[in-house]
């Protein structure tokens, strides 16, 4: 569970911090570019009122016309509700304004008087006045006589206090709204997380338990997603891991018995002879006879498990020569007629007049699925007291066939023959491993094994292997 919850911490704290970082930068870039539309917009119109009053002072030729004048603009000042307008002279004292509260002959002493003065051009300021340390802005502008001197200074001014709370205002909704977001995405996030957090607990405790041996269990799908994808993997995993622990089981106990009954006929007779019970020639040849084909048919068993040992963990190899397939066939045919004849079986054999090249291959392991595969026959399908075996070409492969004429494979049965340790509902005796042997034998030959129901009864087997590869 702390895994869990570590995952959760880690998504929410790298999701949250992530949006919560593009919110606050989203709020300052919103919160300053709103700032510098109000002040900007403040300052505009400050200079276009300092402008429309220059031409008022255009015809001020001295000190006394400029000051005469100045007290004609004070007094018909209209908007000295908003602005303060100060009149400076030439040393940047005021010597009028609209604001009673502002003292005759007072300095300002900001930038924007002294660069007006000095630099003899409109400039703007903003800050906070001296005077009163309140946060102000203004704008102060020279007046200059006809002949070029400078006889005062226009300047006008206002409180950035309401400006200020607008700018202030805007930033407390956009932060609102920016917490609004990242409360959202918190709580959107919230959810997700918990429809994956949630499904992989559940699949991690399915996990335990299918280790703890609790095989074949199911979850319930819910999602349609990779969720459900992943649950669906962990149902499929768990059923075949319940087969497979069952096919064992079965492999076991099948195996078991196999050896058993050779064992218990070769350790029957062995004692007998021994023990001198048997006395007629006759009985003493079938009893070895006994030993000597259950200690074979013991000596296939142990061949075939060592051969799924070897492929089970990777030492199955292929000792590759030129091969001419159609005489391994034949080998394995002849090796088998007389044996089949004493059981009643016949075992035809069709050979076409093709002759192909050597193929590349490992001749034993191939003489040994023949092998397998013609017993399988006799064993499966004996009853039809028949067995055909063919060769042909086609196109650029070699197909092979053994038939047998029994009772065939039932059709639920067929996917599955080829699994290791399983038997289906065959009674026949055999350890359930030899075709996975054969399968892995051809498929190391770059072919197929298909295995089917003929046409009119039995089984048929087709091998497909490729010429010059």
């Amino acid at each position: 569970m702390a895994k869990v919850k570590g995952i959760r911490r880690r998504w929410m704290l790298n999701s949250i911090s992530a949006v919560l970082l593009i919110v606050l930068f989203a709020v300052a870039a919103f919160s300053a570019a709103m700032a510098s539309y109000f002040y900007s917009t403040m300052e505009t119109g400050l200079k276009s009122r300092v402008t429309a009053a220059l031409p008022f002072f255009s015809g001020a030729m001295s000190q006394s016309e400029y000051l005469q004048t100045a007290n004609d603009y004070v007094s018909t000042f209209s908007d000295k509700d908003r602005l303060e307008l100060q009149i400076l002279n030439a040393s940047g004292s005021i010597d009028s304004s609209t604001n009673d509260l502002t003292i005759p002959g007072s300095y300002p002493g900001t930038p924007d008087v002294t660069a007006a003065i000095e630099q003899r051009q409109q400039t703007p300021w903003s800050g906070t006045a001296p005077d009163t340390g309140e946060r102000v802005m203004s704008v102060s502008a020279p007046v200059i006589s006809r002949n070029g001197t400078l006889v005062g200074v226009i300047r006008i001014v206002t409180s950035l206090g309401r400006c200020d709370l607008q700018v202030v205002k805007i930033v407390a909704v956009a932060l609102l709204v920016g917490a609004a977001i990242v409360l959202l995405v918190y709580f959107s996030n919230l959810y997700f997380v918990r429809s994956i957090v949630e499904p992989v607990t559940a699949v991690t405790d399915t996990a335990k338990r299918i280790a703890g041996g609790s095989y074949g269990i199911q979850m319930e799908k819910k999602f349609d997603d990779e969720v459900g994808d992943l649950i669906d993997a962990i149902n499929d995993m768990s059923m075949k891991i319940d087969q497979s622990e069952k096919l064992k089981s079965e492999f076991i106990s099948s195996v078991s018995h196999e050896l058993r009954t050779p064992l218990t006929a070769i350790n029957g007779w062995a004692e007998t002879i021994m023990n001198g019970e048997v006395r007629d020639a006759a009985d003493v040849k079938k009893g070895m006879g006994i030993i000597v084909s259950e200690a074979r048919r013991l000596t296939n068993m142990v061949e075939e498990l060592l051969e799924f040992s070897r492929i089970e963990d990777g030492r199955f190899t292929l000792s590759v020569e030129p091969m001419d397939i159609k005489a391994e066939l034949e080998d394995a045919v002849y090796t088998y007629t007389e044996f089949f004849r004493r059981e009643g079986i016949t075992l035809t054999h069709t050979d076409c007049e093709e002759e192909f090249p050597p193929i590349p291959g490992d001749p034993e392991r191939m003489r040994q699925v023949f092998c397998n595969l013609l017993d399988n026959a006799a064993k499966h399908g004996g009853s039809g007291k028949r067995i055909d075996t063919a060769i042909h070409g086609e196109g650029d492969a070699v197909v092979i066939t053994i038939r047998d004429y029994g009772p065939g494979i039932p059709e639920d049965e067929l996917p599955h023959v080829k699994y290791k340790f399983y038997k289906g509902s065959s009674k026949a005796r055999g350890s359930g491993i030899g075709l996975a042997v054969c399968e892995e034998i051809i498929s190391r030959h770059n072919g197929r094994l298909d295995i089917g129901n003929a046409e009119g009864g039995g089984c048929i087997v087709t091998i497909r292997l490729p010429i010059g590869t």
